[in-house]
């Protein structure tokens, strides 16, 4: 039984004169969905630690929990992010990404949100709350503002050394890190 790949199925989709055969996603709404996530983790966290104000920062990661893991479940489309995120960009060219070194990415933000769910939710406060937050909120700035996943980088580097299943269906990927490279 052939199970549907995870992503938006173009057909008829070509780059480079091959057809993609992966699924994708508009790196436009990925970036976006990222700058969302940013200016709500950027809100609770200024309230937390400035106004000792932790209820804000409570809900908002449950938030991005759920979020997550509509993301990794059934992709960006369904999270309650990700459709904010394809109303705000612009009608124009979508810029296709793969779906799969996204899906990884979000895998490790659903294990951060989940994290600080539960850290801030038990009433933890101080340096590891505040930590964790911080390096959330720098790799959601790098995929937002300057278009580096990461989460993508570290799937990449993964599948070459082995430890990670390489996609036989041909994938896009921004900053082309699903470009085949040698084993190092």
């Amino acid at each position: 039984m052939r199970t549907r790949p995870f992503g938006e199925i173009h057909e008829g989709l070509v780059v480079e004169g091959r057809p993609v055969t992966a699924g994708v996603f508009d790196e436009r709404q990925v970036r976006a969905a990222a700058g969302i996530t940013l200016m709500l983790g950027s809100a609770a966290l200024a309230l937390a630690f400035l106004s000792k104000e932790y209820r804000p920062i409570e809900t908002a990661t449950a938030f991005f929990f759920v979020d997550f893991a509509l993301r990794v479940g059934i992709g960006l489309g369904y999270s309650p992010v990700g459709r904010l995120a394809r109303w705000l960009v612009p009608r124009g060219a979508p810029q296709w990404v793969s779906a799969r070194p996204k899906r990884f990415a979000w895998s490790l933000g659903l294990v951060m949100s989940l994290a600080m769910t539960v850290i801030t939710n038990s009433h933890v406060r101080g340096a590891l709350p505040l930590s964790i937050c911080l390096v959330c909120l720098a790799l959601m700035w790098m995929e937002a503002v300057l278009g580096i996943c990461l989460g993508c980088e570290i799937h990449s580097w993964m599948v070459r050394r082995g430890w990670a299943e390489h996609d036989a269906a041909f994938e896009i990927c921004s900053g082309d890190v699903c470009a085949p490279r040698g084993k190092h």
